[in-house]
């Protein structure tokens, strides 16, 4: 009779921290799901993903009942286990059993489990949510009583249990999770995911043909010029003006001038006038993101962009704004300006109107971008004057010297960039003899 109980102690003792090791695994597996792929996974039909779902809909319920079921494992197995200490060893060696169990407890029944259930959740929570739903049906009315007791005191300090399953993830969290996918999504992929959540914080100023570089047609110019400038423009559409930019009347699609089946020496202003459309503006602040609904909405594909005044400042295009998405894809030869020379010694020979936002995009530098757009305005900004050739300066980490400038602007300088950023520059991707590299 003595042997049979002492092997039924010994059986309930290894259930009692098998239960225990479960109850603890459970919970830590179900807690540490990914939200956003347990939601992939159930709306795609995965059973257990689909339970662990619903388990976490009240993570306040599900959280009691783990907690009560391993405490009261945990305290049947701690009087078992004092229960076979008496029986097998008596009071005298009750200390160190105290100890053992303790140490069993934490080792098989916390450590252990926990680990593993972190390491694995989906492997441990999609097969325990079969048993886990049915006991938390059974326990819910207990676990009601502890949850509304927990949310109680909660309120009392002004926390809401339920606001942590409702949070979306917000801009940095999905750029975190784009950027630890690794090779799961090719990093041309991740690069189009990152320039759709950048699309909020980019504006058209950024992006923006500046408007020295605007190829437009003055109306009030000689018919010839004007028809010599339409034989060589390579851009669809163009503005057409009276006299400065500031006065543009509307866009000339190139395709429209096909309707008047005439040779352009026949043709004059007039005639060009009626085939102009409306102008679009777009305030030169406006985010990507709001620009490019707007296009869509409009229909449109080209806008000037005017500042608080009213002037125009430059031009943007939808193919300006797809690009930062996609990264480059004209191939009208004009557009393939090789503006960065990479040097032996490490630094790079840069052209003054280089884009600063597209410079630190494509070699991952640091240069400021809150001020001056282009790197002869980050340059004039610093100096607070038009520098001769040979000055020198740093801004930030980087030494820049200036290569070439006239009376008006800084032409060309070289960047010197810190170590890690030079080292972590892409290759050139012109030619590789000189050195020349096209900004994406």
């Amino acid at each position: 009779m003595e042997a049979y109980s002492i092997y039924h102690l010994a059986a309930a003792l290894i259930v009692l921290i098998l239960l225990s090791a479960w109850f603890t695994a459970s919970e830590t597996a179900v807690m540490s799901l990914n939200r956003l792929r347990l939601r992939h996974l159930a709306e795609n039909g995965h059973a257990g993903a689909a339970r662990a779902r619903r388990l976490l809909e009240r993570p306040d319920r599900f959280v009691a009942f783990a907690l009560l079921g391993n405490q009261f494992v945990n305290v049947t197995l701690t009087q078992i286990a004092t229960l076979a200490t008496l029986q097998w060893f008596g009071t005298a060696n009750l200390p160190i059993a105290t100890v053992a169990i303790t140490l069993v407890i934490v080792l098989f029944g916390e450590l252990m489990p926990k680990t593993a259930a972190a390491l694995h959740p989906e492997r441990v929570a999609f097969p325990s949510s079969w048993l886990l739903a049915p006991l938390l049906r059974l326990a819910r009315p207990l676990t009601a009583i502890l949850g509304g007791t927990s949310r109680l005191l909660l309120r009392s300090v002004r926390k809401d249990t339920s606001a942590a399953s409702r949070d979306p993830a917000d801009r940095e969290e999905l750029r975190t999770v784009v950027r630890e996918a690794g090779a799961l999504i090719p990093q041309k992929h991740r690069d189009m995911l990152f320039g759709l959540l950048d699309l909020e914080h980019v504006t058209v100023e950024d992006i923006m043909v500046p408007r020295a570089d605007i190829v437009a047609i003055d109306l009030d110019k000689p018919w010839v010029d004007i028809a010599e400038q339409l034989k060589t423009c390579r851009h669809t559409r163009v503005p057409c003006y009276f006299g400065t930019l500031d006065h543009v009347v509307g866009i000339l699609h190139m395709r429209n001038l096909s309707r008047l089946f005439r040779p352009l020496a026949e043709l004059d202003a007039t005639q060009i006038d009626t085939l102009l459309t409306p102008a679009h503006f777009v305030p030169v602040k406006a985010n990507l993101y709001t620009q490019l609904v707007n296009f869509q909405i409009d229909r449109q594909r080209m806008a000037l962009v005017v500042d608080e005044y009213g002037d125009i400042e430059g031009l943007v295009t939808l193919d300006d704004l797809l690009e930062q998405v996609v990264g480059k894809f004209t191939t009208v030869p004009q557009f393939g300006v090789r503006e960065v020379y990479r040097q032996a010694d490490g630094s790079f020979v840069v052209d003054g109107t280089a884009n600063v936002r597209e410079l630190n995009r494509a070699f991952h530098w640091t240069l400021p971008e809150h001020g001056p757009k282009t790197l002869n305005g980050l340059i004039l900004e610093a100096l607070e004057d038009i520098p001769d050739a040979g000055t020198s300066l740093r801004i930030g980490d980087y030494t820049i010297e200036v290569v070439h400038s006239s009376e008006h602007a800084v032409r060309s300088a070289r960047v010197f960039p810190p170590v890690a950023a030079a080292s972590a520059a892409p290759s050139p991707g012109g030619d590789e003899r000189t050195g020349e590299r096209s900004l994406p």
